[in-house]
């Protein structure tokens, strides 16, 4: 069975962000404005684009 994948995009910067959502978008492979991540679209990781829904978007929900 086949995995599915998410792709996440940052629009926002962290500075001036709390130090937890730092790390989240580290976790989330993205550091940098403009920086897009495929993930595999798990209930964690969706927990973890919640948590900065205002600094990504999701590009491709495949």
């Amino acid at each position: 069975m086949a995995t599915k994948s998410i792709k996440v995009e940052q629009t926002g910067s962290p500075i001036r962000r709390h130090e937890s959502q730092r790390a989240t978008l580290i976790g989330l492979k993205l550091n940098k404005i403009g920086r897009v991540a495929e993930l595999q679209d798990t209930p964690e990781v969706r927990g973890m684009i919640n948590k900065v829904k205002h600094l990504v978007r999701v590009v491709d929900g495949k």
